[in-house]
């Protein structure tokens, strides 16, 4: 694995292909690199002449856990830049999924310099949607935090795995305060909440004015519970500079996906590399 700092914090990454152009994916939950489609993407833009960076937010893979941030969205984005910054592969086009587009976007209107083009798929919205955010993200370490402690937060599933990943992890975690840290989930959870006339939490709904790079918008599937196409229409429609795509696959995707978890819930990534490459030619 290749491990770099950015920002103080150890991040783990990959650089695929070997062409002039440069390309970061960010992918949706707190799933790794390595899950399935993240690579099939980065080696499909290979293709096309790219070298693209997958890589592990903070909580996620092999890279180091934080809990010190305004929000788990704006770490994720000022990781990504200071990420892109270090690699010395600024400006490029950043692509985003589900939360990644999230970051995706948060990222381009916090550090403009270092977005050539952005696309994005999948935007998380509506109040079912961000609602469930708030425990999958928060509520799911908070409630053992309150109940054990942060020993029992370090034996959580997702943080099991974070410290097999990256051993350091551990005393992280149990360096933290109890009641600092359950404070720090109940800001993090409050920020999945959006201002009103604004899809995406994270953004004003003057921000999205303030994002001019191109940026290309799949059209999330009508069937699709999690990510509403109508939050895709609303954050092509706020920004100047966008244009709408239907992504290559069925209405059902993200359904199909969801029911078939063992196989990666962004498998098909693939195939989106042509319109990507022909978007930023």
């Amino acid at each position: 694995m290749a491990v770099i700092e950015v920002n103080g914090l150890n991040i783990g990454y990959e650089i695929i292909g070997s062409g002039s152009k440069t390309a970061i994916i960010t992918p949706g939950g707190r799933f790794p690199k390595e899950t399935p489609g993240v690579r099939d993407l980065a080696e499909a833009l290979a293709g096309h002449g790219y070298r693209t960076v997958i890589w592990d937010r903070p909580n996620c893979g092999e890279s180091d856990v934080c809990f010190d941030a305004e929000s788990e969205s704006i770490l994720n984005a000022d990781t990504l830049v200071g990420l892109l910054r270090k690699l010395d592969m600024a400006p490029a086009l950043v692509i985003g999924g589900s939360a990644g587009s999230r970051v995706s976007l948060i990222a381009t209107h916090r550090h403009p310099e270092v977005v050539r083009r952005l696309a994005i798929l999948w935007i998380t919205g509506d109040a079912i949607g961000l609602s469930g955010l708030v425990g999958v993200y928060c509520g799911s370490l908070q409630t053992p935090a309150k109940i054990g402690g942060m020993a029992a937060v370090a034996e959580t599933p997702e943080m099991a795995e974070l410290i097999r990943r990256n051993p350091a992890n551990r005393e992280k975690i149990l360096a933290q305060d109890v009641e600092t840290f359950c404070a720090t989930m109940q800001r993090w959870g409050a920020t999945f909440l959006p201002e009103p006339g604004s899809p995406v939490p994270g953004l004003k709904p003057s921000d999205y004015q303030d994002i001019t790079v191109p940026v290309l918008v799949f059209r999330s599937g009508q069937s699709d519970p999690h990510h509403p196409r109508y939050t895709s229409e609303q954050v092509h429609a706020l920004l100047p500079n966008a244009t709408l795509a239907e992504p290559p696959w069925g209405d059902r995707e993200w359904i199909d996906r969801m029911l078939e978890p063992e196989k990666g819930l962004f498998k098909s990534w693939g195939q989106l590399a042509p319109q990507l490459a022909e978007f930023d030619s």
